[in-house]
């Protein structure tokens, strides 16, 4: 399936949220863990959750990226 540059620039956007986190109060995003790794692992148990707004910039994002995908396929289904 062709995709396009909607949808790569929406796939780039989320990876990029990903990886750099949401950040937190103190800017600082990413991961918390104690140790310093940032491999991916599961939140701890004792971490806070996340605000309303946190949680609101999230589903925007993800809100988003799904219009940029769905363009891009309409873009790509046009092209054929």
């Amino acid at each position: 399936m062709k995709r396009g540059p909607w949808a790569v620039a929406a796939t780039a956007l989320l990876c990029a949220a990903l990886v750099t986190g949401c950040g937190g109060k103190d800017g600082s995003g990413g991961s918390d863990d104690a140790n310093g790794s940032s491999g991916a692992s599961a939140p701890s148990a004792t971490a806070p959750a996340p605000s309303a707004s946190e949680l609101d910039e999230l589903n925007k994002l993800v809100d988003d990226a799904e219009s940029a995908a769905n363009r891009a396929d309409s873009d790509a289904a046009n092209d054929n």
